[in-house]
């Protein structure tokens, strides 16, 4: 094909094409015109395709294709919109349906740390086996603090920030094993229950709480969430309902990566309260306060919104046009 030849036969139906695909209004026949014109030029583009599919003019064609399309379809909503149904509805709506299995979650993850931290505060032979006296008591009296504190607030923010993130989209992202939560669960309480024994086993309990509270609240509820959100994807595995397998876990996965997204400005403010306000030299009852706000406004967030959404039909999922329609079955 001779395509400098085809451009000069076509050329001045791609420009109409193109300039009645920028009008803003167009009448009746005007709109005829343009479905005909694309209806040709879709024809055109497939011909210059088979002869030279990475040409110039073949992505300016598409271009202009891909206009006058919209023009029949309608534009997608835009950002803002999308961005208003996600944070108002969305997303509240994905953390108000796993809100009791987040509290379950936090129930089991106290219940392991208290029985560690007893267990190596009033054991003696397991404190030894932690360390010498000499690493715990440098632990106990300026390793636990100082960890708050050796680097600029904002690093240490991203610092904290990134790696929580990164644990709690492990945590939704392979809770469909079933078996990577609970062991994720169960060393993050391992960890915090030894470390707290330690502080107690040498009288700093009162540290430990006033350094781990104020971030912890919001932190460790937000883990929580990531584990809730990993198990009910595992569950929708198991237990479809009366769904398809495979459809259930697909919309259960994508409402409740929709968690994992919402996570990261959870951890985020997670992030600045451990970066700014726990090493603080504000009163202990303050900074504990500041901790207990934010957590106070994440459930105010769920509860009222994600209560709303959810009455409305709203599970967090997709709408129709991205997830793809859903086939009925019986």
């Amino acid at each position: 094909m001779d395509l400098d030849a085809f451009t000069a036969v076509h050329r001045a139906q791609w420009d109409r094409l193109n300039e009645l695909g920028r009008r803003r209004r167009l009448t009746g026949e005007q709109a005829d015109e343009l479905l005909r014109l694309y209806q040709s030029t879709s024809t055109h583009l497939s011909m210059i395709r088979s002869a030279a599919p990475e040409s110039a003019l073949s992505a300016s064609l598409s271009t202009r294709l891909a206009r006058a399309r919209t023009r029949f379809t309608g534009a997608r909503s835009n950002f803002a919109e999308d961005l208003a149904r996600f944070f108002v509805l969305a997303l509240p709506a994905a953390f108000y349906r796993i809100r009791w299995l987040t509290l379950g979650v936090g129930a089991v993850f106290v219940a392991i740390a208290v029985l560690y931290g007893i267990w190596a505060a009033g054991n003696p032979q397991v404190l030894s086996a932690l360390g010498n006296d000499a690493r715990l008591r440098q632990l106990v009296d300026h390793g636990f603090v100082d960890y708050y504190s050796e680097n600029p607030g904002a690093s240490f923010a991203g610092q904290v920030w990134t790696n929580n993130a990164w644990i709690a989209a492990q945590a939704v992202a392979l809770g469909i094993t079933g078996v990577y939560v609970p062991f994720l669960l169960h060393q993050n309480a391992m960890g915090v229950g030894l470390t707290g024994g330690v502080m107690f086993g040498y009288g700093r309990g009162d540290v430990f709480f006033s350094y781990i509270l104020p971030h912890g609240l919001m932190e460790l509820t937000a883990v929580f969430v990531a584990c809730a959100a990993g198990l009910r994807i595992f569950w929708s595995w198991i237990s479809p309902g009366p769904r398809p397998r495979l459809v259930a876990l697909a919309q259960e996965g994508r409402s409740l990566i929709t968690v994992a997204i919402g996570l990261l400005i959870v951890l985020f403010v997670s992030g600045l309260v451990e970066a700014f306000v726990t090493p603080s030299q504000l009163p202990v009852w303050a900074k504990i306060s500041l901790g207990a706000l934010v957590l106070a406004g994440y459930w105010a967030y769920v509860l009222i919104l994600g209560g709303r959404a959810v009455l409305t039909g709203e599970l967090g999922d997709l709408d129709g046009t991205d997830a793809g329609d859903s086939l009925a079955t019986a």
